[in-house]
């Protein structure tokens, strides 16, 4: 099976507070999105979709994606959760998976690249020596991973390398999956890889041989989970993303990098055509 997946970020804000949104107003987002790229999901039956946006505009979202195989997630949740005779709700500020999936979630993106570069910012500011804080920011995610799944919540777990790295992409990345991913239900788990050294303006993209390499690494160590490329899928690498036997899918965030940047519901079914029907 083929998965398309689509990461909103903070794409809510509009332009004028230096956002991207020209899509709808930000109350109205969230339905906006999802209503418009459904018919998308309705249209290839024989792949998985699902999209993240910002938790506050879920319930909007799942009410767009009603009646539709297109699933809806957030970004990212707490390490611990309610539960009977325990903890009632004193997560302030906090995104359990309890909380997401009574609005209606079925999906939680965990280890996003942002993510990651929080965290390690945190453990930074306590001093923690960086080869700690790599194994700690693993710790924590496969915590999240465990609450995620506990609340019925099917995973896209990101990871990937930054530049210091790359030399030493193999025992990273393997760190990150083994780490990251310990104790999990890998049944409910889809991996998404992103190059981190290779996404940005400037950057030079991860070719073809480099992202089969991985896409391997990542199989030989997870048998049986279905990886994603997660460094974005465009249309300029969809056909590329395509004739890699080893990906199985794609992770979108925007689909317009140039003028009036953004996400446009008309260009991301353009993307998903390019590439399913490659």
């Amino acid at each position: 099976m083929k998965h398309i997946f689509l990461n909103l970020k903070r794409f809510d804000i509009t332009p004028e507070h230096g956002g991207v949104n020209r899509l709808a107003e930000p109350a109205a987002w969230g339905e906006a999105v999802t209503s418009s790229i459904k018919d998308v999901a309705l249209r290839y039956a024989d792949a998985e979709f699902a999209a993240f946006l910002p938790e506050a505009h879920l319930i909007g979202a799942v009410a767009g994606a009603a009646g539709s195989p297109l699933g809806v997630g957030c970004q990212g949740v707490h390490t611990a959760d309610t539960a009977p005779g325990g903890n009632f709700g004193a997560f302030t500020t906090l995104r359990t998976g309890n909380a997401v999936a009574q609005l209606g979630c079925t999906w939680a993106l965990i280890g996003h690249c942002e993510e990651r570069m929080n965290l390690r910012a945190i453990m930074g500011e306590a001093g923690a020596a960086p080869d700690a804080v790599e194994a700690a920011v693993n710790r924590v995610l496969a915590r999240e991973v465990a609450a995620a799944q506990a609340a019925g919540l099917t995973v896209l777990f990101c990871m990937g390398e930054r530049e210091e790295e790359v030399d030493s992409w193999e025992e990273v990345l393997t760190a990150q999956l083994t780490g990251g991913l310990e104790g999990a239900d890998l049944s409910r788990v889809r991996v998404a890889y992103e190059p981190v050294w290779s996404i940005g303006p400037g950057k030079t993209p991860a070719d073809a041989p480099y992202i089969q390499k991985v896409a391997r690494l990542i199989k030989a160590t997870l048998p049986g989970v279905d990886v994603v490329y997660g460094g974005g899928l465009k249309a300029d690498n969809a056909q590329m993303l395509a004739g890699i036997p080893e990906i199985d899918g794609g992770l979108i965030a925007l689909t317009r990098f140039t003028g009036e940047i953004g996400f446009y519901p008309e260009e991301y079914a353009e993307i998903v055509k390019l590439y399913l029907e490659a």
